[in-house]
C-alpha cells in the first residue's frame, strides 16, 4: 500500500515487554479498524521484546507467573502456552518456564504481527529518546543525536529505572567491586569467582542472583531493612478465591482488618492464603485509589514490603533452590542495613547495622527499581517534568495518568498526546508491573491512542460519543478535550473551546457550547454573542443535529422557562448521545437544569442503554441514586466512575453526599481532603467540595477546623460567581446558626464578589435562597425587604411560596423575634424542594429554625427536631446540642 500523510504516526518509546506489547496492539487494532499507521519502536537495545525483565541468559531464571497466564493477548489466554508447547512438548499451564523463553516469545509475536500487517507498518529505531516537546497537535521526540521524530502520539514504555544507590556511599559507588545494576549487560562479569558476595536487598532480584552466583565454598549474604524474602507459589496452584467486598475509603486501619479477615477465611476454605491473595488482584487499583494520601504513604512505609512478598511470589523451582542454599548455609538472609563499606585491594569490608562485619568480593545492589521519578537522572523523564508535560503520580510513584493511560500535565490546560503504561502507572494503580496487567494496559492504551487519532483521520471529525462534528480535525480535538473537562467538572474548558472556534471560526457546535457555559456558569462574558456566532456558523456549515442543538440553546437562553425545557428535552429525545445537553437539562453541581427531581431521575435512568459504563454517566446515575436514598448503589456507581476517572466531578459529588447523609463524617472528611489535595486545583467546583468538607467538620463539632478551612479555601479569590453565596456565605451563616462561629462574620469582600443580580433580582429561587442568607449574614434588613418584594411579584411559584416567607423569617431572626421566626420557618421545611439544591444545602434553613427554637426557649420542640435528625444522620454536633437541651430540661424539673 502507499504511505501518506493520512496515516497515524505513533511512537512507542521503549522496546521491552510493555513497549513490544503496545506495538503489537497498535498493529493489530489498526488492522482491525482499517486504519493506516506508521509505528516507530524506539530503543537502543538490539532486540525488541526481552528488555531487562526477560533479557537474562540464565535458564534458571524462571517466570514468577505460570505459563497459562502469560499470553501476550488478553483475548487469547493460552497463546504463550501453545507457542512454548509447539517447541517443547509437554509443557502445562501450571509450569513456570525460563524467562529467556518469554523474551523470545515476545520478539516472535512482534515480528509475526508486523509481517502480517497490511495497513500498519513498524519502524525499528535503535536510539534513545532524551526529550519531548509539543509540536502542533502532536509531539516532537528528540533523539540522542539531536534529530527529532515528529509523531501524532507517543506511548512511553520506559520500564524500570536503575535502583537507587544513596545507601552505598561515595567510596563504594566508585569502586569496581560495587554492582549498581545487576541487570546491566556484563554487570556481573567482574564478581570474583572465589569470594563471598553481599546482596543488598532480599526480593526477587536477590533470589535470581543467588541462584546464578551460588558456588561451592561461597557464602552469599543478603540483607534488607526487613529481611523478608518473597513467598513461593504452590506447585499446583489453586484458583483465585471469590473477590471480597472491601472499601478503602474507610481508611487503612479498617482495610487492614478486612483484608486479614478475608485471607483468614480463604485459608479456612481453601487450606491456604494464596487463593485469597489472588482474589484481591482485581480490586487492588480501586482500593488503592480509595485510600487517602496519608494512608497511601502509610501503606508504602508500613505495609508495602509485606504485601509484595506475598503478592509477587517466587516460582516453585526458584523457591526450592533458594531454600536449599539457605539450608546449606550458602545463602544467609538477615534483617540489617549497611552502615559502612570500605573497598580494599582484594575485598570490601562491610559493617552492618546488626553489628557484624563482612569481608566480601563484591557488593551487589538488589534494592529494586527506582519509582520516584524526581530522583531519576533519565533525561526524557526530567524533560517531561521540567516542561510541565507530566507530573508525578500519587504518593510520588511514576507519572500521574488519566484512566486511559494519558499523562496528566502539570497544568491541565492543553491536549496531551503522551500515554504511558506499566511501572510508570504505579502511583495510580499500585499493581502495574506484571504481564497480566501490562497486556491489558497495552490493549487499552492502543485503543485510546487510535480512538483519539481517529477523530482526526476520517472524512469527518466526531465527538467523544461518535457524533459527527462539522469542523476541522484540529478544532474537533480542542472541542473533545473541552467536553471531557465539562463532563468531569474540570477547569480549562472555556479556553479549549475558544481555541476550537479560533482554529475554525465556522465551528457552530463550539460557539454553542461557549454560549451555554456563559449562560450557566458565567464563564464567557457575552453568551448572547457566542450564540449569535453559532447561528452564523450554522448558516454556513452544520448538520441537522448541530442546528437542533443551536435551536435548543436559543430557546433555553432567550425563551421562557417552559420553552427552554421543552426544546432541550426534545433535542435529547432525538440525539440521546448529546451529553452536553443532557448535562444542561439535569440540575447538578455544574448546571441549573430544567427538570424536577423525579423527571431528572427518569431522564438519567432512561439513558442507561445509551451510555452504559461511561464514567460521566455513572457519576450522574450515582447522584440520582443518592437523591433516592439508595446509598449503597450510589457509592458503588461513584466508585466505578472514579476508578475510570478519579477527577469525575459528578461521582465525587455523589460520594460526598453519601458520606454526609449516612453520617460518615470522619471518613467523608478524610476522603474529601485527599481528593481536594490531588485534584482540587483542576476542579471547577473545588469551592463546593471544600464546602462539603467544612460541613463534615461542622457536624463533627470541630469549630477550629471550620474556621481554618473557611479562611484557607472559601474566603479567597479561588471562589467566584454564585459560589461565593452558595458555598462561602452560606457556610458562615450555618456556622453562626449552630453556635460554631462567634464574633463578627468575615464578610468583607464576599458580597462584593458575588454576582450583583443575585442580591438585587435573582433569576432562580435557588439563587434567591442563598441571597437571603447572605443578606441575613450581613444584617441587611432593608435588603431582605427588597428581596421579599422581588419574590412576591416573581412569576415562578417557588419565589412566593418559599423565598418571600424566608425573607420574613430571617428578618425576624435579625430582630431576635424568635417565636415569629420559628412560626415562619416551620411551614417552609416541606416546601424547600421547590427551590432546587440538595438536602445538605437546604439543611441551612432547618439549622436556622433550630437556632430560633433554642434561642426562644422552645427546648422541647428543638430536642424533638434534633432527635429526629440523629435518627436519620448521626453527628457529634447534634448529639452535643441534644445533650445540652436534656440537661436544661432536667434542671427545670
Amino acid at each position: 500500500m502507499s504511505w501518506n500523510s493520512s496515516s497515524h504516526r505513533i511512537a512507542v518509546v521503549g522496546a521491552g515487554a510493555a513497549g513490544t506489547l503496545t506495538a503489537v496492539q497498535l498493529l493489530r487494532q489498526s488492522e482491525r479498524l482499517g486504519r493506516a499507521a506508521e509505528i516507530w519502536l524506539i530503543d537502543p537495545a538490539g532486540q525488541p521484546g526481552p528488555g531487562v525483565a526477560y533479557g537474562t541468559s540464565d535458564p534458571r531464571h524462571l517466570l514468577n507467573v505460570a505459563a497459562g497466564r502469560m499470553s501476550a493477548f488478553p483475548d487469547d489466554p493460552e497463546h504463550f502456552l501453545r507457542w512454548f508447547a509447539a517447541r517443547h512438548p509437554g509443557a502445562g499451564p501450571g509450569d513456570y518456564l525460563p524467562r529467556q523463553e518469554y523474551g523470545r516469545y515476545l520478539t516472535e509475536v512482534l515480528d509475526t504481527t508486523a509481517a502480517g500487517s497490511r495497513r500498519a507498518r513498524l519502524h525499528r529505531v535503535r536510539d534513545r529518546v532524551v526529550g519531548a516537546r509539543a509540536q502542533g497537535a502532536g509531539v516532537a521526540l528528540r533523539l540522542t543525536d539531536g534529530t527529532e521524530l515528529r509523531v501524532d502520539a507517543a506511548v512511553l514504555a520506559l520500564g524500570n529505572f536503575a535502583p537507587g544507590q544513596d545507601w552505598a556511599g561515595t567510596e563504594l559507588r566508585e569502586s569496581r567491586r560495587f554492582v549498581a545494576d545487576p541487570w546491566e549487560p556484563g554487570a556481573l562479569d567482574d564478581v570474583p569467582e572465589d569470594a563471598d558476595v553481599l546482596l543488598v536487598g532480599t526480593g526477587l532480584t536477590m533470589a535470581d542472583l543467588a541462584v546464578s552466583l551460588a558456588r561451592p565454598g561461597r557464602v552469599l549474604h543478603a540483607v534488607s531493612r526487613n529481611g523478608l524474602v518473597p513467598r513461593d507459589h504452590l506447585t499446583e496452584p489453586a484458583p483465585a478465591a471469590e473477590p471480597p467486598r472491601l472499601d478503602g475509603s474507610r481508611g487503612l486501619d479498617a482495610l487492614r482488618r478486612d483484608v486479614r479477615h478475608y485471607l483468614a477465611a480463604s485459608r479456612r476454605a481453601c487450606g491456604d492464603w494464596r487463593p485469597g491473595m489472588d482474589g484481591l488482584r482485581p480490586l487492588t487499583a480501586a482500593l488503592w485509589q480509595q485510600l487517602s494520601t496519608a494512608d497511601r504513604s502509610r501503606f508504602l512505609r508500613e505495609d508495602l514490603r509485606l504485601w509484595e512478598v506475598h503478592r509477587h511470589r517466587m516460582a516453585p523451582g526458584t523457591a526450592a533452590m533458594v531454600r536449599a542454599l539457605r539450608d546449606s548455609g550458602r545463602l544467609r538472609v538477615a534483617c540489617a542495613e549497611t552502615v559502612r563499606a570500605v573497598p580494599g585491594a582484594d575485598a570490601v569490608t562491610v559493617r552492618l547495622s546488626d553489628g557484624r562485619e563482612l569481608r566480601v568480593g563484591a557488593v551487589i545492589n538488589c534494592t529494586g527499581a527506582q519509582t520516584d521519578l524526581r530522583r531519576t537522572a533519565d533525561p526524557l523523564v526530567r524533560c517531561l517534568l521540567d516542561r510541565g508535560h507530566a507530573r508525578t503520580g500519587p504518593a510520588g510513584l511514576g507519572f500521574d495518568t488519566w484512566s486511559d493511560g494519558r499523562l496528566v500535565p502539570a497544568v491541565v490546560t492543553s491536549v496531551s498526546r503522551l500515554w504511558t503504561l506499566g511501572v510508570l502507572r504505579r502511583g495510580n494503580l499500585l499493581e502495574s508491573t506484571a504481564i497480566p496487567e501490562i497486556r491489558a494496559q497495552a490493549a487499552e492504551v492502543a485503543g485510546s491512542v487510535l480512538t483519539v487519532l481517529g477523530r482526526r483521520s476520517g472524512p469527518r471529525a466526531t465527538d467523544r460519543y461518535g457524533q459527527t462534528l462539522s469542523t476541522t480535525l484540529d478544532a474537533a480535538e480542542f472541542y473533545n478535550e473541552a467536553l471531557d473537562r465539562i463532563l468531569a467538572g474540570e477547569r480549562g474548558a472555556e479556553a479549549l473551546l475558544t481555541e476550537a472556534v479560533t482554529t475554525d471560526p465556522d465551528f457552530a457546535a463550539g460557539h454553542a457550547a461557549l454560549a451555554l457555559l456563559g449562560h450557566e456558569c458565567g464563564a464567557v462574558p457575552d453568551p448572547a454573542a457566542a450564540l449569535e456566532a453559532a447561528r452564523r456558523a450554522a448558516a454556513r456549515r452544520a448538520n441537522d443535529r448541530e442546528r437542533s442543538l443551536i435551536a435548543a440553546l436559543d430557546a433555553r437562553l432567550n425563551g421562557t422557562e417552559e420553552a427552554g425545557r421543552t426544546a432541550l428535552l426534545r433535542h435529547i429525545a432525538d440525539h440521546p448521545r448529546e451529553a452536553l445537553v443532557v448535562s444542561a437539562a439535569v440540575p447538578t453541581i455544574s448546571f441549573n437544569g430544567v427538570t424536577g427531581a423525579e423527571e431528572a431521575w427518569a431522564l438519567i435512568e432512561g439513558l442507561s442503554g445509551t451510555y452504559g459504563a461511561d464514567w460521566w454517566y455513572l457519576g450522574q446515575l450515582a447522584f440520582v441514586r443518592q437523591e433516592q436514598e439508595r446509598w449503597q448503589e450510589a457509592e458503588a456507581l461513584a466508585a466505578q466512575a472514579l476508578t475510570a476517572r478519579p477527577s469525575a466531578g459528578h461521582a465525587v459529588h455523589a460520594r460526598s453526599h453519601v458520606f454526609y447523609e449516612t453520617g460518615e463524617h470522619r471518613a467523608g472528611l478524610a476522603w474529601l481532603d485527599d481528593w481536594i489535595r490531588r485534584y482540587g486545583a483542576d476542579s471547577s467546583h473545588c469551592a463546593h467540595f471544600s464546602w462539603h468538607a467544612a460541613l463534615h467538620e461542622l457536624m463533627l463539632d470541630d469549630r477550629r477546623a471550620v474556621r481554618r478551612r473557611f479562611h484557607r479555601e472559601l474566603a479567597g479569590s479561588g471562589v467566584s460567581g454564585g459560589r461565593v453565596l452558595v458555598d462561602s456565605v452560606s457556610m458562615l451563616w450555618r456556622a453562626r446558626m449552630t453556635g460554631s462561629w462567634s464574633g463578627e462574620l468575615p464578610l468583607t469582600g464576599l458580597l462584593e464578589a458575588a454576582p450583583a443580580h443575585w442580591l438585587d433580582a435573582p433569576a432562580t429561587s435557588f439563587a434567591a435562597l442563598h441571597s437571603a442568607l447572605a443578606l441575613a449574614a450581613a444584617g441587611d434588613l432593608d435588603g431582605l425587604g427588597r428581596l421579599r418584594a422581588h419574590a412576591v411579584t416573581h412569576h415562578q411559584e417557588a419565589f412566593a411560596l418559599v423565598i418571600a416567607p424566608l425573607c420574613e423569617a430571617l428578618a425576624a431572626v435579625l430582630r431576635e423575634s424568635w417565636r415569629e421566626a420559628a412560626l415562619r420557618l416551620w411551614p417552609l421545611l416541606p416546601e424547600l424542594g421547590r427551590v432546587g439544591g440538595s438536602r445538605a444545602q437546604l439543611g441551612v434553613v432547618e439549622e436556622t429554625l433550630l437556632h430560633a427554637l433554642i434561642a426562644g426557649g422552645e427546648h422541647d420542640r428543638a430536642a424533638d427536631l434534633l432527635a429526629a435528625r440523629l435518627d436519620r444522620r448521626p453527628a457529634p454536633l447534634d448529639r452535643r446540642r441534644l445533650t445540652a437541651l436534656s440537661d436544661l430540661r432536667a434542671a427545670r424539673v
